[in-house]
């Protein structure tokens, strides 16, 4: 076959992957109106409350920082400001869309637990890795089960630590939170945003040591594409790793309306199309690959992600 020629298999994928990322262009906008407002018809109540709780929750400690420098009453202070400063964060896209994203990511959690039994937080690959006799690789694994654990159980809390976030979305909730404090203020939000930083390492936060855990395990990285065998924290890391793409983006191409773009996340990391099929089997069991994708390349696949308009512009939707 023409190395060039398009066969027709790639022709279904790449319009599934333009209406995907129509899709994702939409969320956000009206994800922040559904969850700074009342009308939440588009977006089921657990993943507006989750949203708003996250918020919140980084608000109360934000507030709680800035109350400890001015020596002030940290209820009064987090009783006056709190939704307001809420309501800052998430109007920014890109906490808003992290937010969305970790939501979409513990409920896929809960659905594999309870339909296949694959554990949230110990998978079996997470075991080998913990009793590895390479230290650096058991002591990583041992980080990211910890950190996996917490995260469940904050996800439940509708809890999301500050020093959890990544470094962008850590500087972009310090500056909303400096803007919100208002004039006047800046000797204040300087000296307790100096007291956060000291105590924020990206890379001791679950997404870092997953990160870790994923660059370090090499060309091993790729067992880690078994979602039931790695569990799904990791599985989305490795994905990420492999196709190239921000990890809450993977997350979302797990929804049914953005099929084509995890088929061809999972053929571009080197998935080969019956390992492929076997991933939708556990995620989407009620849908089947469009006929002919086992003629799919990997690097045409990788082609078409690179081409696509959400990973170009380097959304978080």
């Amino acid at each position: 076959m023409d190395q060039t020629s398009q066969i027709p298999v790639e022709g279904i994928l790449r319009d599934e992957l333009a209406h995907g990322d129509a899709v994702l262009g939409t969320i956000t906008p009206i994800l922040g109106h559904l969850v700074i407002g009342s009308q939440n018809s588009l977006f089921s109540d657990q993943i507006i409350a989750n949203i708003r709780g996250m918020a919140t929750s980084l608000a109360v400690q934000l507030l709680t920082e800035e109350a400890e420098v001015r020596q002030a009453q940290v209820r009064d202070m987090v009783a006056t400001r709190k939704d307001r400063l809420a309501n800052d964060l998430l109007a920014n896209p890109a906490i808003l869309s992290h937010c969305h994203a970790l939501t979409i990511e513990r409920i896929l959690s809960d659905r594999l637990h309870e339909r296949s039994a694959i554990d949230p937080v110990l998978s079996s690959m997470l075991q080998v890795l913990v009793s590895s006799e390479d230290s650096d690789i058991s002591s990583v694994a041992m980080g990211v089960l910890t950190a996996q654990a917490r995260f469940m159980q904050q996800q439940r809390r509708m809890e999301l630590p500050v020093t959890e976030l990544p470094g962008e979305l850590f500087h972009a909730a310090v500056l909303v939170w400096r803007t919100s404090a208002g004039e006047g203020s800046e000797d204040i939000t300087a000296r307790a945003e100096m007291n956060l930083r000291a105590r924020y390492d990206e890379g001791a936060t679950r997404l870092g040591l997953m990160a870790n855990l994923a660059t370090g395990m090499g060309a091993g990285a790729r067992a880690a594409l078994s979602v039931s065998h790695a569990g799904v924290a990791i599985f989305l890391t490795a994905l990420a790793h492999l196709s190239g793409q921000k990890r809450d983006i993977v997350i979302l191409s797990t929804n049914e309306r953005q099929l084509g773009r995890f088929a061809l996340s999972l053929r571009a990391s080197g998935l080969k199309p019956h390992e492929v099929e076997e991933q939708f089997l556990l995620i989407h069991p009620e849908i089947a690959l469009p006929e002919g994708f086992e003629q799919l390349r990997v690097d045409r696949a990788q082609e078409m992600l690179a081409s696509s308009q959400t990973v170009s512009n380097g959304s978080q939707q």
